[in-house]
């Protein structure tokens, strides 16, 4: 209340706003995020340099071999150069990128298929159960990643025949690096959701479900769960950084993804005995892994903190 010119009172109308939903005040947080903003441009614009990029050029003219043109510099015909046996670099980062992505994606689907259930079961039945797959979720981890990527690698190399998907032929060893990225990577979050389970299935809300004899089965999947999927989608974000980064690693190495099948990984490993006579080989499939990386890492912290209440992004 204030006074007007003629000092009678007034009412000062009150702002109102309208109720918004979880979903809403989350996405107002990462919007305020200013780092995850400009992680989600970098991300989308890899995400149409890959889809445009296919559109343009045909796999088989990435994969195509001319070694009259073999070790080309950058040039209007091939903006990005040629590599050892004469293939257009710049095509060869699309179709190795969405190879790249397509494995950080389903790895990161087999780890959170695999955390998840291990780490809620773990946390909801506790005791000898929570026990037994601790100990072999520590010992898993006791294991260090890249020496069981790689004894895995060689080990299953070879096994899986070429497949068709979507009219294009994948290398089988694509499917094998997917399985041991995410067969290999998912016991942080299976410890994450287990202490989840563990600090919510004494809640009241849980309590009253058992009291109503709900099954656990539900109480699991439809009760605590989702009260864990905060966590849940920021592990998941951030993994998908972490299994391009794996993949390139056991690419460099030579026991990645078989040729003709790029991806940005195996594109490093053939630059090796270029680094200063062709440093094109390798900056630019390097390039696009650094922004990836960098910009998934942005996206899940800023998913992080959007979907924390006690954030400093504030609504």
């Amino acid at each position: 209340m204030t006074l007007d010119a003629t000092s009678q009172p007034v009412q000062l109308a009150e702002e109102t706003y309208p109720p918004r939903s979880l979903l809403q005040l989350t996405v107002r947080r990462f919007r305020r995020h200013r780092m995850a903003m400009v992680g989600l441009a970098i991300l989308l614009a890899i995400v149409l340099y890959i889809g445009i990029g296919s559109l343009v050029f045909s796999e088989a003219y990435a994969n195509y071999n001319d070694t009259s043109i073999r070790l080309q510099p950058p040039s209007a015909q091939h903006p990005f150069g040629t590599d050892t046996v004469g293939r257009d670099i710049l095509a060869r980062t699309v179709y190795g990128g969405q190879i790249s992505l397509i494995i950080g994606l389903f790895a990161v689907l087999v780890e959170v298929t695999l955390g998840t259930l291990i780490g809620a079961v773990s946390g909801y039945y506790g005791g000898m159960v929570d026990s037994l797959l601790m100990r072999f979720t520590e010992a898993l981890m006791s294991i260090p990643s890249l020496l069981l990527l790689l004894v895995m690698a060689k080990f299953l190399s070879g096994k899986i025949p070429d497949i068709m998907l979507f009219g294009r032929t994948f290398s089988g060893s694509v499917v094998v690096i997917i399985l041991i990225i995410g067969l290999t990577g998912w016991t942080y979050l299976a410890r994450i959701v287990r202490s989840s389970f563990l600090s919510l299935k004494e809640s009241d809300f849980v309590l009253a479900a058992r009291a109503l004899g709900i099954p656990d089965r539900r109480i699991i999947f439809s009760h605590i769960l989702p009260n864990t999927m905060a966590s849940v989608i920021v592990a998941a974000t951030l993994g998908v950084a972490t299994a391009i980064l794996s993949e390139a690693y056991i690419s460099f190495l030579g026991l990645g993804v078989r040729p003709p099948t790029a991806t940005w990984g195996s594109m490093l490993d053939g630059a090796y005995d270029y680094l200063e006579q062709a440093p094109w080989l390798w900056f630019y499939p390097g390039l696009l892994i650094i922004l990836t990386v960098m910009s998934i890492n942005f996206v899940g912290d800023g998913l992080r903190d959007a979907l924390d209440p006690r954030s400093e992004y504030k609504v």
